[in-house]
């Protein structure tokens, strides 16, 4: 038995199929001059083969993948369009006299060299997809063969180095059950899409390619991320009766949806969910939310070359806020920097880029976003109930600026006689250890809260949560993140102030009753986890929770904590 990182909840059984790739053998020999324009037409002809296939993927495969997956090969398009990285190409060819494989290879590795050297995800992720188009189309210049995931005969789990955009896509739900590989990151692009397209799927395994062979039996559990390899009878047998009572509870869960989340003695919270584009609307009425808790809006800015404009951002919020018309609706305003950079605002290189220029001011210092922005959301807002919500925010003056800054929009829009919503309710993320402390001064300023359990985690314990030196600090049970956590709500009560959280946390089935029994007024989260948190709150009473809670916050150390939530199991 072997595992990774499970990044998309499931149960898998079949047989195995290896994608080993090919090796691509590149001609290094010098080419004659008279070889030269032979050479370029090499390259053109295997570019325009690239951009067609990748077109007719991103066509075929249109119904199942969302925008933001599909803006993937758009951006791949782009990429082989550019006139940069084509004109380097033909330069190579014609001063070095080298073939144009060759002349590809060497532009790739360096634009991969490159990203690899940023401390930051987003860019780390980046080389993967440069890697992507780069063997696409040297195969093509090579006219070799390239595997089409879409005409798989059999129902197997693939077994893979690592899986790119482009193949993810590709695959038929039909046949393939679900994916392993050996790399591959939690916020990659074939991450996302694997959650998209609802596939088991386990990355970061150790030599995976190695150990599963062609035709192995696997079984993919990848909600215990486990990978079992030509089990035993019993084994199997165990693994569908537990497959079997996921799928029930999934079912059961389902039916149940609409309900409210009002535990068995009375007390009702909220369940919202989080949302990323349009694509993700859809879920919130499949599985039940009551609302969005969170719209991060920072997709719309990223997979693009430039800033959406005041129209484009309109019609965003308008399609979601339509679709949502009874339901609240808290936006809030790009969240980028840390691991979410854009790389046409030409970030400056941070050591720490978690304590730099980030979120909120980056808002503040680049005055057309926030202006842009703002005057978008209230342009839209006669459409839902909407509501703002700022994300970062340190400092009272922060919040005075934010609401200098509405008031001034919503003046100018009112003097050209534009419809828009009146008396928005405002609120904040409460993400660091200062703005835990400063509730009762936010609490004059704003309506309402929202804790982001994410980095308010990384800041209480200073612990980088990319960093693999020390990334095994980082947890939210920490005794002090439970207590901080505690002071905030308690705090925003004293001033009758909503907190929900919308951070992974709120998700965590194991902590839902730690959470509710600290009082927490609403969970927003992906909205596939709704029905489970649901249930968990309706076959539990609130004054149990409280004693959990209690229990729970007088412990010292994370190894008791953890003994307390097992021994005080949910329902």
């Amino acid at each position: 038995m072997i595992s990774g990182t499970s990044v998309s909840k499931g149960i898998a059984f079949g047989k195995a199929l290896l994608l080993k790739d090919e090796k691509i053998l590149i001609n290094k020999k010098n080419i004659l001059k008279k070889n030269i324009d032979k050479e370029i037409q090499r390259f053109y002809i295997g570019q325009k083969k690239t951009i067609e296939q990748i077109k007719k993927i991103k066509e075929i495969n249109k119904k199942k993948i969302s925008k933001k997956e599909e803006e993937i090969f758009n951006s791949h398009i782009m990429i082989l369009e550019d006139y940069e990285f084509e004109n380097e190409i033909i330069y190579l060819i014609k001063k070095k006299l080298i073939t144009a494989d060759y002349a590809v290879n060497k532009i790739i590795n360096k634009q991969i060299k490159t990203f690899k050297k940023i401390k930051n995800n987003y860019f780390k992720e980046r080389a993967n997809d440069i890697n992507d188009i780069g063997k696409r189309l040297l195969k093509n210049i090579l006219n070799y063969n390239i595997l089409n995931l879409n005409y798989i005969k059999d129902k197997v789990i693939l077994i893979s180095k690592d899986l790119t955009p482009s193949e993810t896509a590709q695959l038929d739900l039909k046949k393939v059950l679900g994916f392993i590989t050996e790399l591959g990151g939690i916020t990659s692009h074939t991450s996302i899409m694997a959650k998209s397209l609802e596939l088991p799927a386990i990355i970061n395994t150790y030599n995976v390619t190695k150990i599963i062979k062609n035709n192995d039996y696997i079984i993919l559990d990848a909600n215990d991320n486990k990978i079992y390899i030509n089990p035993d009878l019993s084994t199997i047998n165990l693994i569908k009766k537990k497959n079997n009572i996921y799928i029930k509870d999934k079912k059961k869960l389902q039916k149940n949806k609409n309900l409210p989340a009002i535990t068995l003695d009375g007390h009702k919270v909220s369940i919202f969910a989080n949302i990323c584009n349009l694509h993700d609307i859809k879920f919130i009425k499949k599985y039940g939310a009551e609302g969005i808790g969170l719209y991060r809006t920072e997709f719309l800015f990223m997979n693009r070359d430039n800033l959406p404009n005041i129209n484009e951002q309109i019609k965003s919020y308008k399609y979601i806020f339509k679709k949502n018309k009874d339901n609240p609706i808290i936006i809030r305003t790009m969240d980028i920097g840390g691991d979410k950079n854009i790389p046409y605002l030409n970030f400056l290189k941070e050591d720490n880029p978690f304590l730099g220029w980030r979120a909120i001011r980056i808002s503040i210092d680049y005055k057309e976003i926030l202006y842009n922005q703002l005057k978008s959301i209230l342009l839209a807002s006669i459409y839902g109930n909407v509501k703002i919500m700022f994300p970062m925010i340190t400092t009272i003056e922060e919040i005075y600026y934010l609401k200098y800054e509405l008031k001034n929009i919503e003046e100018e829009l009112k003097i050209k006689k534009k419809k828009i919503k009146k008396n928005i309710k405002i609120g904040i993320m409460i993400e660091t250890p200062s703005a835990a402390m400063m509730i009762k001064e936010f609490a004059k300023e704003v309506d309402f809260f929202s804790i982001g359990t994410n980095d308010l985690t990384q800041y209480t314990l200073a612990v980088d949560r990319g960093n693999k030196l020390v990334s095994h600090l980082y947890n939210p049970l920490n005794p002090s993140v439970l207590k901080i956590i505690k002071k905030i709500i308690d705090d925003a009560h004293k001033y009758n102030k909503y907190v929900s959280m919308c951070g992974e946390f709120a998700s965590d089935e194991k902590v839902t009753l730690l959470l509710l029994g600290m009082g927490l007024d609403g969970f927003s989260m992906n909205s596939s986890y709704i029905p489970q948190i649901k249930n968990i709150i309706r076959n539990n009473k609130y004054k149990d929770s409280k004693k959990l809670a209690n229990l729970i916050l007088k412990q010292n150390t994370l190894k008791d904590i953890l003994n307390c939530l097992k021994i005080n199991k949910f329902k």
